[in-house]
């Protein structure tokens, strides 16, 4: 427990220094490849482990899997390991938390998302569920990191384009208030909105790389941390595919 303690408190701390960049990894010869390529923490990705594991994302794959995967990435590194634990699964704060820490893991993406309903959590419900992740987690004696994801700029999220940067923003805010580490608006992909969330969501913000978003445009915007989600994944079984047709023909 000690480990993970100082695991947390150094996954904190590198939200507030040079921009933290995550290649997103499914297992652990990933996480080794990451790990000795000098990178400072690693994440997971869900779509990557479920798609792995032969699930849809979103929830779709049983959580034991998901969690044997992860703690299997946190096994196989030194550095402190983010997992990707979509929405929680529909567990209540403390048990979470308990088997976060259970795989060695110190810190976690939650977002909003309703997998079972549609559409998004309501926000201050959302606030109150991460609210109480983040008492779990105090009370657990390690802080665990936490990376409150905002879904309002995907379609599944039924919001109005016009209306996502307000949305985001609101609910950015709660979620920081809650005691969330850092807020990640999933999907945005222009620099005009990200500079607009930087400024007005305190605290750190995850941000993407896209069509119009390079890492020097994140880091000129003041975005603290950078993942990639399933990208890498779904790079490597496409040149499977490519390799294996060629085998074939």
């Amino acid at each position: 427990m000690a480990d993970l303690k100082i695991h947390a408190e150094r996954l904190r701390e590198l939200h507030g220094e040079e921009m933290l960049v995550l290649p997103n990894v499914w297992d652990a010869a990933g996480a080794t490849i990451v790990a000795e390529a000098g990178f400072p923490a690693v994440a997971t990705s869900s779509a990557a482990i479920a798609a792995m594991l032969g699930h849809p994302d979103g929830e779709g794959a049983p959580w034991q899997e998901m969690f044997a995967a992860a703690g299997r990435v946190a096994r196989a590194v030194s550095v402190p390991v983010t997992v990707d634990a979509e929405a929680g699964y529909g567990m209540r704060p403390r048990e979470l938390v308990d088997r976060l820490l259970d795989i060695g893991v110190v810190g976690c993406n939650l977002e909003d998302t309703d997998h079972r309903a549609g559409g998004l959590v309501e926000a201050g419900a959302q606030a109150e569920w991460l609210a109480g992740v983040r008492s779990a987690a105090d009370d657990a004696g390690v802080p665990i990191v936490i990376n409150a994801r905002v879904d309002t700029f995907l379609p599944v999220s039924g919001i109005p384009e016009p209306d996502r940067v307000a949305e985001t923003v609101r609910r950015g805010r709660l979620y920081r208030d809650a005691g969330a580490d850092c807020v990640y608006p999933i999907g945005v992909r222009h620099q005009r909105d990200l500079a607009t969330l930087v400024a007005e969501i305190p605290g750190p913000l995850n941000g993407n790389t896209g069509e119009y978003l390079d890492l020097a445009a994140l880091r000129e915007l003041g975005v603290a941390r950078v993942s990639y989600g399933p990208r890498f994944f779904r790079e490597a079984m496409a040149d499977l595919r490519t390799t294996v047709q060629k085998l074939s023909a």
